[in-house]
């Protein structure tokens, strides 16, 4: 196969990967009411949430 199309459809695939994962992970957060309350949000971030 040629070598540049293969280099595409192999970055093609990590993305997919990417996007689902972060899909993934917003649906988790959801399901637990949002953000955890242990994880540390920066000073701006509580700014905008507020």
């Amino acid at each position: 196969m040629n070598a540049e199309l293969e280099y595409t459809m192999m970055q093609h695939h990590a993305s997919e990967l990417r996007r689902r994962a972060a899909e993934e992970r917003r649906a988790r957060e959801a399901q637990r009411g949002g953000a955890s309350k242990g994880r540390r949000r920066s000073v701006f971030a509580k700014f905008l949430s507020s």
